[in-house]
């Protein structure tokens, strides 16, 4: 009992990475719930509209999760301490320009900055300048001659990759037509323009669908989508009150594969399916979906019930989202009524502050056969500067995390070659963050666009001759793409092992049951347990016709032939 106390009252210390990647660190008792720990993060904050707010953190298994705040938050880590964690928006306010308190504002901003610069968030060229533009007016204030001289914007990191043509058009942009904006009004303006754009509040997950192709599966405000390349080939509405509605009904998962059940016009119904990396990965998805529909779609949260990946109650995982739902959120953020509290806002730090993230040699100058070793030492350096592989500071990119535009280089005036951002394709090949990724995996979704005929839906710039691989890489390449689609390509073998596995697991299920019922009858007529329930059983009709009826006869029956089995044992 003592040793069970001093194991309760033990303190454990915990970081949690905030949005500025500055740490907050506490300590919190063994039995402590991630309710507690979210509370006390929020209240350092100075958080009231909290509930678009989360803590994800990664498992030992380099599966990244959301902390459950009715669990312990020991028990759900998995791993030793001192625990690290990350404060990150869970759920896109649908029109964050409408939030009530600045501060709340400026988390999401930092959060969808972040996006941008992991590439999360698509944009076209002239979106992009701008977003960056008001990133600069909110952080270094007003264009001065004196403090930013040519080609000051090129000393800031504002997504993965960009050219020098778009670092001029940021800065002609910050200091024509934003001068004046307080931080406030930039960072506002900021939020309406990337509310507008298609991948605004994108979680992305890798899957693939039933032909083997890659898709990458997210959750926004509005509903569900799935993203191939940068295009997106299907958007289903949590709730459509539309005739010709197409309407998001159940979720469902089971192993690796994850169920989509969408409603549409004339009662039709059809079922979606993709095939996540991992059973793990998998569940996260489900559970991630689960969650998001009830935030979006339902009106109160006792509407929330709890739900299961299994039609079978024996069987599949359980969830119950455990939080208030958007209408709610609103109505209490309607409200509040305190003075605004301050903002201590952190200014930009250039990226030069930092020799392995300068712009030094473009990417796209070096040679094709070294772009993934001078790619990943970048990545190394902005990975050293903001996040380690425990704390997620973006989502994972073993999970799909990263929604990075394709890079196109062009040959400019002086044939020098440069990065640009075009929009083209979605590799989680290019993220930062140290969890593994399929090698070649950004070469490879381009040459299943190539091979599908996808094309692009932006197309401001044009990919050079330079960077267009050869043939002997194109064929290499395409073995390589056609073994992982064989991988997956054969969804009639995987439902029937998952319906005989059913069928088996219902059969152990009933021996077990039956197992039961056979002990419970053997109690009930050979011990001699006085206790109030057997003896009423025993005492009804049905019970001692049954006695001396079936169960009589039958045992006399089995001592009968043991005894005959025994004695030709004897004689033989």
């Amino acid at each position: 009992m003592s040793g069970s106390s001093r194991s309760l009252e033990r303190e454990y210390s915990c970081t949690v990475r905030l949005l500025d990647d500055s740490e907050y660190t506490c300590t919190i008792q063994r039995d402590a719930k991630g309710q507690y720990l979210f509370d006390l993060l929020c209240h350092h904050l100075n958080l009231l509209e909290k509930d678009y707010f989360g803590i994800r953190f990664v498992d030992p298994d380099k599966q990244r999760h959301w902390l459950e705040f009715t669990k312990s938050v020991v028990k759900q880590l998995r791993s030793q301490p001192p625990f690290t964690m990350c404060f990150r928006v869970k759920f896109y306010p649908a029109d964050p320009a409408a939030l009530k308190e600045e501060i709340t504002r400026y988390l999401v901003f930092l959060q969808i900055k972040r996006d941008l610069y992991h590439g999360r968030l698509l944009c076209k060229t002239s979106d992009a300048a701008l977003l960056a533009a008001y990133i600069l007016q909110a952080e270094i204030g007003d264009y001065d001659p004196g403090k930013h001289p040519e080609g000051y914007s090129s000393k800031f990191q504002f997504f993965p990759k960009h050219s020098e043509k778009l670092e001029r058009k940021i800065a002609e942009i910050h200091k024509t037509e934003l001068s004046g904006q307080t931080p406030a009004t930039s960072e506002l303006n900021f939020l309406r323009k990337a509310q507008t754009l298609e991948t605004y509040g994108v979680d992305p997950h890798p899957c693939k669908d039933v032909s083997g192709n890659a898709a990458f599966l997210a959750f926004t405000p509005f509903g569900f989508v799935v993203l191939q390349g940068n295009k997106r080939v299907h958007f289903i509405k949590w709730c459509s009150l539309c005739a010709c509605r197409n309407e998001v009904t159940k979720l469902k998962f089971e192993g690796k594969t994850f169920y989509l059940y969408v409603s549409q016009k004339e009662e039709k119904k059809i079922i979606l399916t993709y095939f996540a990396p991992t059973p793990e990965a998998c569940k996260h998805l489900w559970k991630c979906g689960i969650e998001n529909q009830a935030f979006y779609k339902l009106e109160k949260s006792s509407q929330v019930r709890t739900v299961s990946s299994s039609n079978l109650f024996f069987k599949g995982s359980r969830f119950r989202y455990s939080g208030r739902v958007a209408k709610e959120v609103m109505e209490s953020s309607a409200k509040i009524k305190r003075e605004p509290p301050e903002i201590h806002r952190a200014g930009m730090v250039p990226s030069r502050s930092c020799p392995s993230i300068t712009h030094g040699p473009r990417l796209s100058s070096v040679p094709r056969t070294r772009r993934r070793a001078v790619h990943i030492s970048i990545m190394e350096g902005l990975e050293s500067l903001r996040d380690s592989a425990h704390s997620t500071p973006v989502r994972s990119s073993s999970h799909g995390d990263t929604f990075l535009p394709h890079v196109r280089s062009s040959r400019a005036d002086s044939n020098e070659r440069v990065a640009v951002i075009a929009d083209e394709a979605y590799s989680p090949a290019d993220s930062v963050l140290p969890t593994p990724v399929a090698e070649h995996s950004l070469e490879l979704m381009l040459l299943s666009r190539q091979i599908n005929g996808a094309t692009c839906s932006i197309e401001e710039e044009k990919e050079s001759e330079a960077s267009t691989p050869t043939a002997t890489e194109v064929e290499a390449l395409g073995g390589e793409l056609r073994a992982l689609c064989q991988g997956h390509g054969r969804p009639e073998e995987e439902q029937v092992n998952k319906f005989v596995l059913s069928v088996l697991r219902l059969l152990l299920v009933t021996m077990g049951l039956l197992f039961v019922l056979l002990l419970l009858l053997i109690i009930l007529t050979e011990s001699d347990l006085d206790i109030a329930f057997f003896r009423d059983i025993r005492q009804t009709p049905e019970f001692e016709q049954f006695h001396y009826q079936y169960f009589c006869p039958l045992r006399r029956w089995f001592a009968c032939k043991i005894r005959s089995v025994v004695s030709l044992l004897i004689d033989t």
